[in-house]
């Protein structure tokens, strides 16, 4: 017997996306563009030349240079692709894990009490310490650094999915499914999680987000991607000592963070709109 979701979980109809929302799908577009290429056309920018040292911006540099003679233009668009990359690596590696100790911890008392009382203990380590302390166990990498930003994730995003599995457990359509002998398996995978996908979907933009910032600040360290691999993080700490002589080389990469976090972080409202109406109408009043 097919049960029909309740009224209350349907999600409102399509709206048209604004300015905010177009110019930020734009941005991701662009970015998630110079992840592929950057690195494969221009290289990694990695080679040095001390006659260029310093150099402000200009048609030969347009991002100027750093204290190696490293084009900081280069390395930013290179740098993009570990940014994306640790960001849906660790927003997808948080949601399966994450969701997954969400719904069962939701949907089973037996396993709340010990999923929430281990989700509290790494909750009250300050996540980027702990990203720290994972990467001095672990070594270097790109793998290392995604597993170290995922760990103190997981714990938030499963709270946050046994709190709206929680919610629909108590629904009358879970209740009609249950009286009618459904498994226990197929009311999670064909009532439970297609109702509380909507709300993951947006906790994913903040994952992501929160994981291009963690890496950045890693890298920023010294304890994220090797040196040798340009990221954003890196790039910014290559230039913290001559930020009043060369402040491009500081300025430039933050620029691209700083849009990057925008554009998902406003897509992340878009879509809480999207499966909250009572938060889109409170907004249109």
């Amino acid at each position: 017997m097919t049960m029909v979701p309740s009224p209350a979980l349907s999600a409102p109809k399509l709206q048209r996306p604004g300015l905010a929302v177009s110019l930020s799908l734009a941005a991701l577009l662009v970015v998630v563009l110079m992840a592929i290429f950057a690195p494969l056309v221009l290289g990694l920018g990695n080679d040095l030349n001390p006659v260029m040292r310093l150099k402000p911006p200009s048609a030969e540099a347009w991002f100027g240079t750093d204290n190696l003679g490293r084009d900081v233009f280069v390395r930013t668009m290179s740098g993009a692709r570990n940014s994306v990359t640790v960001g849906l690596s660790t927003a997808i590696v948080v949601l399966l894990i994450g969701g997954t100790l969400g719904v069962v911890a939701g949907y089973f008392n037996w396993v709340d009490r010990f999923v929430m009382r281990l989700a509290d203990g790494l909750m009250a380590i300050p996540g980027i310490l702990l990203a720290i302390a994972l990467v001095s166990v672990l070594g270097g990498g790109l793998v290392t650094v995604i597993i170290a930003i995922s760990v103190p994730e997981i714990p938030r995003t499963a709270r946050l999915m046994r709190s709206v599995v929680l919610s629909i457990r108590e629904l009358p359509f879970i209740t009609a499914a249950i009286s009618v002998g459904s498994s226990t398996p197929k009311i999670l995978l064909r009532h439970i999680v297609p109702n509380a996908i909507g709300m993951q979907s947006v906790q994913a933009t903040y994952v992501c987000a929160a994981a291009i910032l963690s890496e950045a600040a890693l890298s920023f360290l010294g304890v994220g991607t090797p040196p040798d691999v340009p990221s954003w993080g890196n790039v910014i700490a290559s230039g913290k000592e001559y930020f009043r002589l060369a402040p491009w080389i500081i300025a430039c990469p933050g620029l691209l963070l700083s849009i990057m976090v925008l554009s998902i972080n406003i897509l992340g409202d878009k879509l809480r709109d999207r499966f909250d109406p009572r938060l889109a109408a409170r907004r249109a009043s």
